[in-house]
């Protein structure tokens, strides 16, 4: 089904030190941005379509089932404010 893939973490641990810069540390947040993105395992295209066809039909039948519950509730109110007139 899926494989997953280890990825080294090649970023440098730090300790935090008194005279680190502004820049250093804006150089060190995208170089964990980088580790952390090499870490994506990205779906193939199979399974986007599989994913979107599930969810493109689950939201017609939502869809078919709220517009038949309020055609009931619809008439169901005509039907008692008839009842009551």
């Amino acid at each position: 089904m899926e494989e997953t893939k280890v990825v080294e973490n090649k970023s440098k641990t730090s300790k935090k030190k008194s005279g680190d810069s502004f820049i250093s540390k804006i150089a060190g947040f995208f170089e964990g941005v980088k580790a952390e993105i090499g870490k994506i395992i990205w779906l193939t295209k199979d399974d986007i379509v599989k994913q979107t066809t599930a969810v493109v039909v689950a939201s017609i039948i939502c869809c078919i089932l709220i517009a038949v519950l309020d055609y009931a509730f619809e008439e169901g109110i005509n039907f008692l404010m008839s009842v009551s007139k």
